[in-house]
């Protein structure tokens, strides 16, 4: 076991998404996942039924808790939930955090539709949050509100990883499933360029917790001092083998197969 990440991130009770899907993604990687939890949501593959969240004072000790102890690698944030808590933890980054390396997945909306993040935070995500990134990992409708435009196309795909470049952070990985096609691209795009990667399109219904099950894998990857870009490559190859291996249940967009590593190398490329 090597690489430590700590996830700061909501709880799903379907396990399929969240800290659940964090936690299952960081061991497949190899590494070794704590976590503060933000908020615990009632969910399943059909959709959000309630969130209840954690103070943010408490998220912080939690944070504070792991790193002046256990030690990280690499930190990984998932759903936040309001400007207090992304407030709270940019404290602790500023601290104990300072110097670890950040992958931010900017969960905003849950894949039924139900907001996880509120209107008046996004100022402080893009303001105080992404300037301490090292990465971050938008989906096409969080890259959307995050870079203030319409992403129709791949084209409209590498502009808007421009954009969200000038916001500070010093990477994106942007996710292209959103848009229709045979194939899917996802950008890596940093102050060197575009790394462009391509892949068939899955058909299938059974893509809940992709968003954060690949941030996850890379922060792994990141931890245990892997390059971004292969981490990042690493990621998606097991994704793609989890999506691929999913097993088919609940009646709406249902969870990956994490335990899934056919087609997986555990060692860079």
């Amino acid at each position: 076991m090597r690489g430590r990440v700590l996830v700061v991130a909501g709880s799903d009770s379907g396990g399929g998404a969240g800290i659940q899907a964090d936690i299952k993604a960081i061991m497949a990687m190899g590494g070794f996942a704590m976590t503060a939890i933000t908020a615990v949501t009632a969910q399943n593959t059909l959709g959000v039924q309630g969130v209840h969240t954690v103070p943010p004072a408490f998220v912080a000790l939690q944070m504070r808790c792991v790193l002046e102890d256990i030690g990280a690698e690499a930190i990984k944030t998932g759903m936040l939930g309001d400007a207090a808590t992304i407030d709270a933890l940019c404290e602790v980054l500023e601290g104990p955090g300072r110097g670890i390396p950040l992958i931010v997945d900017p969960v905003m909306v849950a894949k039924g539709g139900h907001s996880l993040l509120a209107d008046a935070a996004i100022d402080q995500l893009t303001g105080r949050l992404l300037p301490l990134a090292t990465l971050l990992t938008p989906n096409l409708p969080e890259a959307e509100l995050l870079a203030g435009m319409a992403i129709p196309d791949v084209a409209a795909m590498h502009r808007a990883a421009d954009t969200l470049l000038g916001l500070g952070v010093p990477a994106v990985l942007l996710k292209g499933g959103h848009l229709p096609g045979d194939e899917v691209v996802d950008l890596l795009a940093t102050g060197d360029g575009v790394e462009r990667f391509h892949a068939p399109r899955i058909v299938t219904r059974h893509t809940h917790g992709t968003g954060c099950t690949l941030a996850s894998a890379a922060a792994a990857g990141v931890a245990q001092g892997m390059s971004l870009s292969a981490a990042v490559q690493r990621a998606r190859r097991y994704v793609l083998s989890a999506i691929a291996a999913a097993p088919g249940w609940g009646h709406g967009h249902g969870p990956l197969d994490h335990s899934v590593l056919r087609c997986v190398s555990l060692t860079p490329d």
